[in-house]
């Protein structure tokens, strides 16, 4: 959604409109805790969502300790590996409008004529966990943000296979269902602050040939780099449209050079 949507979870507010009634998101509890490793790691694959290019229709849900916003529009474009357009509206009006790409995420207010732009290395620096393009898109369609390796490890948990992966002091965990091979459930922690994100993946409906999560749920946990206090952050997208085409797309953005540059 996009994004400002998942994990940004400051750049997100700048997302969403003011004015809203403010409602608390709902949380639901996935994978059981209780693991049993086999003797030799199982073998597995993953199903993944393989498009050129995708347009959404959603729902965006945001808590943070200055926002609490319910159901706001978004609509989404995508250029898979490349590019995430979007625009956020409510009561007919479109508050926000971003792009991100590779290196970049880019935020135009609207309503106030403001500009936001952070590299990810800022973002990842402000929220004390390692953000990419690669854990924005995997927010949206439900793939592995990070690719397999000889490195990983596999175990089996009831219904699913846990795939652990280590990327430097970062440790991701990924449960993946053990009948459909879907990604359900992500938790990503950066083990020098124990910040943490986590997406869980709901209502999977046929697309394309496909399985795609209609319902995603985003939690950060983390210790702002500012005052040193523990936050979180809520992000809900549901979508209730989505089209997966071969045909390019258009991405119209632009900034306009009156508004004010914030940080």
């Amino acid at each position: 959604m996009i994004l400002r949507f998942c994990l940004l979870s400051g750049s997100l507010g700048l997302l969403l409109l003011t004015g809203c009634k403010r409602q608390p998101l709902t949380r639901s509890d996935r994978p059981p805790a209780d693991t049993t490793t086999t003797a030799r790691p199982p073998e597995f694959s993953v199903q993944e969502l393989d498009f050129n290019y995708l347009t959404a229709k959603s729902k965006l849900s945001f808590k943070s300790k200055d926002q609490d916003i319910k159901n706001a529009n978004i609509s989404i474009r995508m250029r898979k590996d490349s590019l995430i357009w979007f625009t956020v509206s409510q009561l007919g009006l479109t508050g926000a409008r971003g792009l991100v790409t590779r290196d970049s995420v880019t935020v135009v207010n609207i309503l106030q004529r403001e500009i936001y732009r952070y590299s990810f290395a800022e973002l990842s620096k402000k929220f004390g966990i390692d953000l990419s393009y690669n854990l924005l898109q995997s927010l949206i369609v439900g793939n592995l943000p990070i690719k397999r390796s000889r490195r990983d490890r596999v175990s089996k948990e009831r219904d699913y296979f846990l795939l652990k992966q280590d990327e430097g002091k970062i440790m991701v965990d990924n449960y993946v269902g053990e009948r459909d091979r879907k990604l359900k459930r992500l938790q990503v922690k950066e083990q020098t602050t124990n910040n943490s994100l986590k997406m869980e993946y709901d209502d999977f409906t046929a697309l394309n040939n496909f399985l795609f999560p209609y319902s995603n749920l985003i939690t950060v946990d983390y210790q702002s780099s500012e005052d040193r206090q523990f936050y979180q952050t809520l992000i809900q997208i549901k979508h209730q449209k989505v089209d997966l085409t071969v045909q390019p797309l258009s991405f119209p953005f632009s900034i306009p050079s009156k508004y004010a540059r914030k940080n």
